[in-house]
């Protein structure tokens, strides 16, 4: 038996705000077929946002972690694409989606 990941999905209150959000981000294309319950970003792997009434306060379980040969110029571009700058760390920056998860840029 084998398995393959099939997605990483992420609990959201505005799907197909976040889904715009993380596709301008990556620069991969929304999947046909969105709505306000489930919107997928066809990146790789891909990105899924489910509709959730409330979610879980406190730290994320899970993260994404986003590799640029200029992070600099990635952090700027994610912070005006509406994430917040949410700590500057020795070879990475972590920040925030417009929904608060977190997830991280890095150099090389």
């Amino acid at each position: 038996m084998s398995l393959a990941m099939a997605s990483v999905v992420v609990d959201s209150t505005d799907t197909l705000a976040l889904a715009r959000f993380w596709s301008d981000l990556l620069g991969a294309p929304i999947a046909d077929g969105a709505t306000a319950d489930w919107a997928t970003v066809t990146s790789t792997p891909p990105l899924s946002f489910a509709l959730v009434p409330d979610k879980n306060p406190g730290k994320n379980v899970l993260h994404v972690d986003l590799a640029a040969t200029d992070p600099a110029v990635e952090v700027d571009r994610a912070v005006g694409l509406g994430a917040k700058r949410v700590a500057d760390h020795d070879g990475w920056t972590t920040l925030a989606d417009p929904e608060g998860n977190l997830f991280d840029i890095a150099g090389p």
